[in-house]
């Protein structure tokens, strides 16, 4: 089966794109670079493309059954913003795949996007947008909603636990999240490739509270647990502080705001990794 996969190369991307290949499907591998010698050479076809340019697209689809994405906005930029790759990045993308006849369309969203407060959160708008788009676009969907991966509580966390000190929202310490890692979540959504019109939540085997994640990494890193408390109005008042918006962090710091103070459990619970293993090994390495 012909499978378009775009934003390959990212962290979910990759092990998608392992899957695939391991599983004999024709891939086209679809992002702005090629994440070179990643062992997999000669079992798919790298497309270079800028989804923000609808010219990059034309022909990417074609002969397809099903296309996957996995584009989004996931760090600052000073160039683009959530809606122009998060939204209007993967509505080029699914009008391409229209215009080529593709049977399915994967997207992978991000869950909550759709609760009240979230409209102000560009981050989870843009995605809400997308969802609703492909609800009445009319080709078959399948919505995927991650609760957050393990890598990101790691990388996230980690300057906190150099610094020896983590800040978490005052009274929002026993927030919780069931984070979900990347090959696992992978092989999720290669087992689903052939549903049709679903919604998922998917979230890993452990839950934890954030306090209860910051005092992991710190005793995985061998240092004394030392957590604050930060007040969740300074959050918009250091959003909107004119550098940090020229720096084009004000979106990041939105969302993780809402991140670090709403309950985030996927009820599509998936895979055998353990969050508190990979912490350890995680710190230990670092």
């Amino acid at each position: 089966m012909k499978i378009v996969l775009a934003g390959a190369f990212g962290n979910l991307g990759i092990e998608i794109l392992k899957l695939l290949c391991e599983g004999g499907h024709e891939v086209v591998a679809a992002d702005l670079k090629e994440k070179e010698n990643n062992g997999l050479e000669g079992k798919y076809t790298f497309r270079a493309i800028d989804a923000t340019d609808k010219k990059s697209l034309e022909g990417l689809c074609d002969g397809a059954e099903i296309v996957i994405t996995t584009m989004g906005l996931t760090g600052a930029s000073t160039k683009f913003t959530a809606y122009d790759i998060d939204f209007q990045g993967n509505m080029n993308l699914y009008e391409e795949a229209k215009r080529a006849g593709v049977k399915k369309f994967h997207y992978i969203s991000v869950i909550a996007c759709n609760e009240p407060g979230a409209e102000k959160v560009p981050m989870l708008h843009a995605k809400a947008m997308v969802e609703a788009e492909l609800k009445k676009g009319g080709m078959d969907y399948v919505i995927y909603r991650p609760t957050g991966y393990f890598y990101d509580i790691a990388k996230v966390f980690k300057p906190y636990v150099d610094k020896g000190e983590m800040q978490l929202l005052k009274g929002y310490h026993n927030v919780k999240a069931n984070v979900v890692d990347c090959p696992d979540f992978a092989q999720f959504i290669v087992d689903h490739l052939q549903d049709t019109n679903a919604v998922y939540e998917v979230g890993g085997k452990e839950t934890y509270t954030y306090e209860e994640m910051a005092k992991m990494c710190f005793r995985a890193a061998g240092k004394p647990v030392i957590i604050k408390d930060s007040p969740i109005w300074m959050f918009s008042i250091l959003a909107n502080l004119p550098a940090i918006k020229k720096a084009g962090k004000h979106d990041i710091i939105l969302f993780s705001k809402w991140t670090l103070s709403h309950d985030l459990v996927g009820k599509d619970v998936t895979g055998d990794h353990s969050f508190a293993e990979y912490i350890q090994e995680y710190f230990g390495k670092h």
